[in-house]
């Protein structure tokens, strides 16, 4: 699994840690069953798969692969560290199913033209697009979903405006 097995879960403050804990119980207990239903549903974990042993709600990086719409892990948003794998037979199709989700926070586009995977993404619904990676997240530029995920955004001039109130005078 290459890059994927190499990311290292870690306390948050260890600067040599790419990913933390999950936030809470709740959501570790969340990412677990959304990986259940999926290999129930067929999926086949290639990484990962389980939380880790000892303190702390670390579950890490797991790839699902054979799994489609109709198991939680496609058709939820999970907060977490668990990653489906869908298979598609041309960009339109893979699109399509991208853009048939009630979410849309972020998503990504991978590919060796960064032009082409450009084209793809600005087709794409979702409010941040990342090409050749995935989660980098700027405070100088504005992070926000779209659909079901959430109102309005945060970083950026855009957020900083999320957070003023506005008075108008009339004389």
């Amino acid at each position: 699994m290459g890059f994927a097995s190499q990311i290292k879960l870690g306390d948050g403050l260890d600067e040599s840690a790419i990913l933390g804990p999950i936030q809470n119980r709740r959501q570790l207990d969340i990412v677990r069953s959304y990986v259940e239903d999926a290999v129930a549903k067929g999926g086949r974990v290639l990484l990962g798969g389980a939380p880790t042993e000892g303190p702390g709600y670390f579950y890490p990086v797991t790839l699902v692969a054979d799994v489609d719409h109709g198991c939680d892990l496609v058709d939820k948003e999970q907060f977490g560290t668990a990653l489906p794998i869908i298979r598609y037979h041309d960009v339109e199709e893979a699109l399509a199913k991208a853009n048939s989700s009630e979410f849309g926070l972020g998503g990504s586009v991978w590919g060796g033209d960064v032009e082409a995977a450009k084209a793809v993404a600005a087709r794409l619904e979702c409010g941040s697009v990342w090409i050749n990676k995935h989660g980098a997240i700027q405070p100088n530029a504005p992070f926000g979903g779209v659909k079901q995920s959430g109102i309005g955004v945060e970083f950026g001039a855009e957020g900083l405006k999320e957070l003023t109130t506005i008075q108008t005078f009339f004389c």
